[in-house]
């Protein structure tokens, strides 16, 4: 859990949220709207998607596989 609260891309992604909310608020209600939400979605789902990617790795590297 601590590699994804500390990783500096999940952090970035989150505090990105900033401005999209503030677009929200204060701008229009239009298709740009949608794709601003759309794309940060996507980019938090790259950068979790990309801790987990890392994090495997690193297990199968260190001998710690997890078991299915």
């Amino acid at each position: 859990m601590r590699r994804f609260i500390f990783n500096t891309s999940i952090l970035s992604s989150v505090i990105g949220v900033w401005g999209v909310v503030q677009a929200t608020r204060r701008g229009p209600r239009d298709w740009r709207l949608i794709a601003m939400w759309v794309s940060w979605a996507l980019t938090v789902a790259v950068a979790v998607g990309t801790v987990a990617k890392e994090a495997q790795d690193g297990d199968l590297l260190s001998g710690n596989e997890l078991e299915d």
